[in-house]
C-alpha cells in the first residue's frame, strides 16, 4: 500500500513540475541566488533567546524555562558601559571597528555588544544572567 501511494505521489509531482518551461526554471534560479535583506542588528538585539528547554517539575506538575549554558572559551571580554557609540570593554573604551582580543566590535547597541572574529561572533548584553553568548556561522 506504501508503495502504491509513494508511486502516485511521485508521479502527480513529476506531472505538476514538466509543465515548466525552462526560461520558469531559470528565473527560478536566479530568485535563488539573489541576496536577500537580513534583519538590522538593532531588531537582533531587541530579540529573546530562542533556544529554551522545557523541565517539567514533578512537584509542581509546570513547565519550568532554562536558557541555553553557553559555551566556555578562552578569550574573557567583559562589557562594562556603554556611551552614545563606545563601549568599555576590559577597561578601554572601544567604538565599531575597534580591536579587543583578536575580535572587531561590529555593532553597539543600547543594552549590548556584538563582536566579530572570523566565523565567531561574540554578544555581550546587560541584564541577563548568561552575559556571553558565542555562536558560529556556516
Amino acid at each position: 500500500m506504501k508503495r502504491i501511494v509513494g508511486t502516485i505521489v511521485l508521479v502527480c509531482s513529476s506531472y505538476a513540475y514538466a509543465s515548466l518551461s525552462v526560461s520558469q526554471i531559470e528565473e527560478m534560479v536566479k530568485q535563488i541566488h539573489l541576496k536577500r535583506k537580513g534583519v538590522s542588528l538593532d531588531v537582533l538585539d531587541k530579540t529573546k533567546e530562542p533556544f529554551v528547554t522545557l523541565k517539567k517539575d514533578e512537584k509542581t506538575d509546570t513547565l519550568i524555562v532554562e536558557l541555553p549554558k553557553t559555551q566556555e572559551e578562552d578569550v574573557k571580554i567583559a562589557l562594562h558601559a556603554i556611551m552614545g557609540d563606545k563601549a568599555f570593554l576590559n577597561d578601554e573604551w572601544k567604538k565599531v571597528g575597534d580591536k579587543i582580543m583578536g575580535y572587531e566590535v561590529k555593532y553597539i547597541g543600547k543594552r549590548g555588544v556584538v563582536l566579530q572574529s572570523g566565523n565567531k561572533i561574540k554578544t555581550l548584553f546587560f541584564g541577563h544572567a548568561n552575559k556571553e553568548k558565542l555562536f558560529t556561522l556556516k
